[in-house]
């Protein structure tokens, strides 16, 4: 019976410890996390001028909500190269 009493207490302080460590791990994480940010916070990217696209009749405001969400989404990289209905 005393050998239970130790494998119990044994996996207590074992438990406490590997939660205790993944404690510090998480909010040491977040902590590197602001610090990296308030160091080296994110460029943003210069804007470009967009490529015209055939809008095939497409209305203007249409077509510069598309502009803007493939210029979100792509980081400026994309572009729309035709506009059509299906």
């Amino acid at each position: 019976m005393e050998n239970l009493g130790i494998g119990l207490q044994l996996m207590i302080v074992g438990m406490c410890t590997v939660f205790l460590i993944l404690l510090i791990v998480i909010y040491g994480g977040k902590l590197l996390i602001k610090v990296v940010n308030r160091i080296a916070p994110e460029e943003m990217a210069a804007v470009k001028k967009t490529v015209r696209a055939s809008t095939d009749g497409a209305d203007p405001t249409v077509m510069a909500v598309l502009s803007e969400t493939v210029r979100q989404l792509t980081g400026g990289k994309g572009h729309i190269s035709s506009v059509r209905r299906i």
